[in-house]
């Protein structure tokens, strides 16, 4: 098969040795698209190596069809279209996964649109539903609102009541928070965000992907008992605490990675978005929200446009084109 590999801080589209496998409980899935995180552009650089025994193959979920299953899989079998979330791999033509990491595809939704699901709304249901701890009505501040994570995190606080107030890079970017769900936003380069979510009633929730330059604004807005969860260091890491509002409003700081986690565990979050979200996209109410993509030899070009923060929602790579 062919696969991406890093040569010198350049993407390379190369033949290499096709997955092992698959073994009990896994399955061998032919890729037809995958998506592009920050995660892979932090991996690439050096900063976020595969955790160990994962493959050094950048891509963290993929669209495709099921070509073969292990023994003990009774969910899938060859030919079924699937979607999956990776611990890496998935700049690929073959990607072989953990059974419990695997989504049928939604009804109505192709392997483009399915490529753009697993990563960004497992790390959005994760962060705000189980870390987050989200309660009925509770207020949710969401940085960096218009990535792929911060638009399926838009719709899923829209599609479960939950007010919401983004941070965007762009007036553009606001607006299309805004018709996504939003309620409310703010353009950083206009400065501090931290009178705006204030005026609109602070934040029970924040979802952070910057980090340390954020702190001491985000314990500013977040409401008492609320929570802070970290998913990134966009903005460095290191920062100063104020534990004394910390402990005055009983704020609770939460660091949170989907990537290590056990196939049990992302299976469970998987399960929960089968439940509660699949049927809403096949609705319609929810969708994937895709900005561009890119064939696979041309990976370059698709993590440029990242870094750049050009997007609004998901970059994707096409593996085989398939529809």
């Amino acid at each position: 098969m062919h696969a991406i590999h890093i040569e010198a801080q350049r993407l390379d589209w190369r033949e290499t040795p096709a997955p092992d496998g698959p073994a009990a409980g896994e399955v061998r899935i032919r890729v037809a698209w995958a998506g592009v995180n920050r995660a892979d552009l932090m991996q690439r650089a050096g900063h976020y190596p595969p955790p160990p025994g994962v493959t050094e193959i950048l891509g963290l979920e993929v669209s495709g069809a099921v070509s073969e299953t292990g023994p003990g899989v009774e969910r899938f079998r060859a030919g079924d279209r699937v979607c999956a979330l990776l611990a890496g791999g998935g700049y690929a033509e073959e990607v072989v996964v953990d059974a419990r990491q695997v989504l049928p595809l939604p009804d109505g939704v192709g392997l483009r649109e399915a490529a753009a699901l697993p990563e960004v709304f497992a790390t959005a249901w994760l962060n705000l539903f189980i870390e987050g701890r989200l309660a009925p009505g509770e207020r949710v501040l969401l940085h960096a609102g218009a990535s792929g994570v911060g638009t399926a995190a838009v719709q899923l606080c829209r599609a479960f009541d939950h007010p919401c107030f983004v941070t965007v890079g762009s007036d553009d970017k606001l607006a299309a928070c805004r018709e996504l769900g939003a309620a409310a936003g703010w353009n950083r380069h206009q400065g501090s965000f931290v009178e705006a979510v204030k005026a609109w009633g602070g934040a029970d929730v924040i979802l952070d992907p910057v980090g340390g330059a954020y702190l001491a604004d985000n314990q500013r807005v977040l409401n008492a008992d609320g929570r802070l969860v970290l998913i990134g260091l966009m903005g460095g890491r290191s920062a100063e605490l104020d534990l004394g509002r910390m402990l005055m409003k009983r704020q609770r700081l939460i660091g949170s990675t989907l990537r290590a986690k056990a196939p049990a565990a992302k299976g469970a979050i998987l399960d929960a978005l089968l439940a509660h979200v699949w049927p809403r996209l096949a609705s319609g109410e929810i969708r994937a929200l895709i900005d561009q993509s890119w064939p696979i030899d041309e990976a370059e070009a698709a993590h440029a446009h990242l870094q750049r923060d050009a997007n609004i929602g998901k970059v994707l790579l096409s593996i085989s084109g398939e529809g």
